[in-house]
């Protein structure tokens, strides 16, 4: 046997089918057995397999034991003279396997190895290489100087940024997501370290690779689409605490005590300094809005008021009481606020009906307790009615200028038309034009055209204003739809691959399913 493939699954069914997919496709012709371990998902992932896959050698666990047992359960059954561990939100070239069983067996020094890996967007994850996390290197990394001086072989040092990505390293930490060894260097230096539940497991193994005498290698040719992140969520506070968690527990296997204290002590304060620094940028982002509106429409109202006592108050021989800028003007501010909040006009992505009704039952309510003050603190109705449409100026203003300038996170809902161009041949193309149309937002338009070069796609995309693109896999080899995935990255669309025969189209982080009825435009 000469290669056997670990796959563990938790919860990201349709990623793992087209994983699959992939990796039937790169072991024709080849002596190879795959496995998948499903750690007890919850999302009809070993249906899927059982119904899709049968020839997958499939082990159903009844709880999720981790990623490194998960892994170990696969390997002591596995028979091939190499093992990979491939992560399930992946998609290899046709090619990968035959390229990586010739490096091995023309690099007798080689223990393991990994290759180029990019997102679904087209770019370079740079975890594809990586160096020990030691003490200075954790410090550069945690603390952002990696990414301030990425040419720096100082600096750039954890993620090896200083290297050329395009040609073949002796690295020393290779990626979990796609690691290709020698079964007999696994059964020299033992299976994964089973104490990782999830993260280091790959760093632990790549360092016990080396001190074992082997070299572990970067290959930029085969390439994989890594969706990277599908089955956990790396911006969350919970990440950061495990994913450091794990690096201590690496400091203490394999580091002298000085080196194991200073590295944990580093790790403990990248904790507090990588979640306080989450923690704030949430708080900063859920406050901006509600500033940026706060100071614009009291900036308006004091305006507003001011014109007002001077042009219309004076000449009644009147004026505002000087609580009524520093007190009232606020109150009816906080009204505002408060009911665009409860209608939702601050909830992602945003909504202009949601934010105007919210100012129209906020204006309402004013002028309703309005009404039921005593006369002697019943001030301007004028300012109020021109301060509520001075509130929709500002808020519409705010929200559309943060749009158009494509802030992250500060969007109009189905602000976009979808415009999306598929790739692929009749009549693939047409069922999957019925698949794209869905949820509430469906496309504008739809183009198909038979499997055309980059240059061409590009033409396409800028003569049809194309935002969405769908490579059919049908029609399309995986290694042409990642040439086109980093060829087309500069082009600003959002890219989705359509499996052959499955009623879905993926992209990262997205999931698309059919509904009924579609218009198509064939371009030929």
């Amino acid at each position: 046997m000469q290669l056997s493939i670990v796959i563990v699954n938790y919860n990201v069914k349709h990623f793992l089918m087209q994983c699959l997919q992939s990796v039937q496709k790169a072991i024709a012709g080849m002596e190879a057995e795959v496995f998948v371990v499903d750690n007890a998902s919850s999302d009809d992932s070993v249906e899927m397999l059982q119904e899709k896959f049968p020839w997958v050698n499939l082990i159903a666990n009844t709880e999720n034991v981790g990623f490194s047992c998960a892994n170990n359960q696969a390997i002591k059954l596995a028979k091939g003279e190499f093992i990979l561990l491939l992560n399930p939100d992946t998609l290899v070239e046709e090619d990968t396997f035959v390229k990586c069983i010739d490096f091995m067996k023309q690099t007798p020094d080689a223990g393991a190895l990994g290759v180029k890996m990019i997102n679904g967007n087209g770019e370079f994850l740079p975890e594809s290489k990586r160096a020990l996390p030691i003490p200075s290197v954790a410090f550069y990394k945690i603390f952002g100087l990696s990414k301030l001086f990425p040419r720096s072989k100082k600096f750039g040092s954890y993620h090896l940024t200083y290297l050329d990505n395009d040609k073949t390293q002796s690295v020393e930490v290779l990626s979990g997501a796609f690691m290709f060894i020698r079964k007999k260097v696994l059964d020299e230096i033992g299976l994964l370290d089973e104490t990782f539940f999830m993260y280091g497991e790959d760093i632990d193994l790549s360092y016990r690779i080396i001190k074992a005498g082997y070299k572990n290698y970067y290959l930029p040719d085969p390439r994989i689409i890594h969706y990277k992140g599908e089955s956990t969520k790396k911006g969350s506070i919970n990440y950061v605490v495990v994913f450091y968690k794990a690096m201590q527990i690496f400091a203490k296997k394999h580091f002298t005590n000085k080196k194991s204290f200073l590295l944990t002590w580093i790790l403990n304060l990248a904790i507090w300094f990588r979640a306080s620094l989450a923690i704030g940028k949430r708080v900063a982002a859920s406050l901006l809005l509600p500033l940026l509106d706060i100071s614009f429409i009291y900036g308006g109202m004091l305006l507003l008021a001011f014109y007002w006592q001077t042009q219309v108050l004076e000449y009644r021989d009147s004026h505002f009481p000087d609580y009524y800028f520093f007190l009232v003007i606020p109150c009816y501010i906080a009204v505002w606020i408060v009911s665009v909040a409860i209608n939702k006009g601050y909830k992602k992505p945003y909504s202009t009906f949601k934010t105007n009704r919210g100012i129209i039952f906020g204006t309402i309510v004013i002028l309703l307790i309005y009404a039921l003050l005593p006369e002697t603190i019943r001030f301007s109705r004028a300012v109020t009615i021109f301060g509520a449409a001075w509130t929709a100026i500002a808020m519409n203003g705010i929200r559309y200028l943060l749009h158009k300038f494509k802030l992250k996170g500060y969007r109009y809902a189905d602000s976009t038309k979808r415009r999306v161009l598929i790739i692929g041949d009749l009549p693939e193309t047409e069922r999957v034009a019925i698949i794209a149309q869905i949820g509430n937002q469906k496309p504008e338009a739809i183009y198909t055209t038979a499997d055309a070069g980059s240059s061409a796609i590009k033409n396409l995309v800028k003569e049809n204003r194309v935002n969405e693109l769908i490579l059919c896999s049908k029609d399309i080899s995986i290694k042409n739809i990642i040439s086109h995935f980093i060829e087309l990255k500069t082009c600003s669309v959002s890219y989705k691959i359509a499996p052959e025969g499955e009623q879905a189209v993926i992209g990262s982080r997205n999931i698309q399913y059919p509904v009924v009825g579609t218009v198509l435009k064939e371009h030929r």
